[in-house]
């Protein structure tokens, strides 16, 4: 995970944002898929 990208999560964690941590988190996973995607199409 990008040091940018756990900042982000700290902060919104810190400040309770949970609509933020919502984005961010969905963001993360839609990342992770399309990078797993990515790699199974190589294959």
């Amino acid at each position: 995970m990008p040091g940018w990208f756990i900042k982000q999560m700290e902060k919104a964690f810190f400040e309770k944002n949970r609509r933020e941590i919502r984005v961010l988190n969905q963001c993360w996973f839609d990342y992770k898929f399309k990078q797993r995607d990515l790699a199974s199409d190589k294959s």
